[in-house]
């Protein structure tokens, strides 16, 4: 770890030019070890680190991005902004930098383990799923640990800096018929229970051994967490962003008040959960909180930076990306509230209908409507009289996220936390959907 001084102290030089200037420093050290063939075959490490330097001048907006994390190279980044702002037409729209003063909540401090893991640790975390295995079953997957510092520091006296820690892991079993995935991810590696991911994945492939051919077409499912977490992160990037709301392109824009899923279906933005890797700020220096988004299916609110925020006359939710951003705030520590039926509970109220592992390669279709694309993959079956009966071949679908959770009959009490593909992460539980489209089958 480089800590607060270091990091935040790099900034000191560009806060010395004219105008208003904000600097968002980050820094990531990870480490990963690949397996395949149920044998360990890479360990890698990468440290890196970016400044954004942003700088104001009568209204006009400059900004550079650097991996330079030095103080020249921070001045000189600091240079270039100011050219950039020079040169562009002022923004009518744009609120100003965010002022200091602000009470900031509190997050897990980084985990000691987490932070020193060696590749040991982390193979060991690979031997742990291995050993749960059936014979004759090979997998591979990768065990992921990470630290990530983050500050803030801008001429109207913000001051912040945060850092934490996120563990990962994946496997994938391979038998000769079929396949199966597990996965989950946490704040610190001692969160993480790889032999239940291994014991989880090789089951299902002697569940869907030999597995048949179902035709496409609309069929109720139970969604496992993960493929639950995907649908929740899609609605993040698809329905909440401010800008699309303000602008209309957003499924929610005009809708805050209305019933839009289930009454089943509570989903929060919350930076300060324990259980994910959030931070008491955003990426404008502006505090986060919990941001309630929807409630017993009723959209309550959207997720703003404070450009949005003072266009929609709500101010800053404190979800600001670092500048340049185009989309406004966007929500990226997504919770789904839990329910109460556990995972056999929800498949025994399936009289006939799917079990989806996970969601593979997804892709959007219509952001209005909340429409994407995608396959399952990894462990897909058919469920009949409230029991699974066997694997099925993958299929593809076409589906609007809000129309699905408006059918949510169910809601599964264990929430399993998935790995932001941008940062953050979701928690979500598993769910029981009344119907899902599926377009066409695959052939695997």
């Amino acid at each position: 770890m480089w800590g607060e001084d270091r990091l935040t102290g790099l900034a000191d030089g560009a806060l010395s030019l004219d105008g208003d200037v904000e600097v968002v420093l980050s820094r990531t050290d990870s480490a990963l070890t690949r397996f395949a063939g149920s044998r360990i075959h890479q360990n890698t490490s990468r440290l890196d680190g970016e400044a954004r330097v942003r700088v104001v001048l009568d209204g006009r907006v400059g900004v550079m991005v650097t991996n330079d994390l030095s103080r020249d190279g921070l001045r000189a980044a600091a240079f270039k902004a100011v050219e950039i702002a020079s040169f562009a037409p002022a923004d009518p729209h744009f609120a100003g930098l965010a002022p200091a003063g602000q009470p900031y909540g509190r997050t897990a401090g980084p985990d000691e383990e987490t932070v020193g893991c060696p590749p040991q640790r982390r193979a060991e975390l690979v031997a742990a799923m291995l050993a749960e295995l059936p014979t004759g079953v090979e997998a591979a997957g990768t065990v992921e640990t990470s630290l990530r510092e983050h500050s803030v520091v801008t001429s109207t006296g913000i001051h912040v800096y945060s850092a934490q820690t996120g563990a990962a892991a994946s496997v994938l079993a391979q038998g000769p018929t079929s396949s199966g995935w597990a996965d989950g991810a946490a704040t610190a590696i001692g969160g993480l229970d790889c032999a239940a991911f291994g014991r989880r994945a090789g089951e299902k492939v002697g569940l869907g051994a030999e597995p048949r051919e179902l035709p496409a077409g609309r069929y109720p499912v139970v969604l496992e967490s993960g493929a639950t977490s995907d649908l929740v992160q899609w609605l993040g990037w698809l329905a909440f962003p401010g800008r699309a709301y303000n602008e209309e392109r957003s499924a929610l824009s005009g809708r805050l008040g209305e019933q839009v899923c289930s009454p089943l279906v509570t989903i929060v933005d919350d930076p300060l959960s324990p259980r994910l890797p959030g931070t008491p700020f955003d990426a404008e220096g502006t505090a986060t909180r919990h941001t309630s988004l929807i409630e017993a299916g009723v959209a309550v609110g959207v997720a703003h930076d404070r450009t949005t925020g003072a266009v929609a006359g709500s101010g800053s939710t404190g979800h600001a990306l670092p500048a340049p951003n185009p989309e406004g705030g966007v929500p990226h520590h997504l919770l789904m509230a839990a329910g109460t039926q556990t995972i056999e509970e929800l498949v025994s109220g399936l009289e006939r209908g799917l079990y989806v592992t996970r969601f593979h390669y997804l892709n959007v279709v219509h952001p209005v409507t909340t429409s994407i694309t995608g396959m399952t993959r990894d462990g897909t079956f058919l469920v009949e009289d409230g029991r699974i009966v066997g694997g099925v071949r993958n299929l593809r679908f076409t589906q609007s996220i809000l129309d699905a959770l408006a059918g949510c009959e169910a809601v599964g009490s264990e929430a399993e936390l998935t790995a932001g593909d941008f940062g953050g992460g979701a928690l979500a539980p598993p769910v029981r959907l009344s119907g899902f489209t599926f377009t066409s089958t695959t052939a695997y």
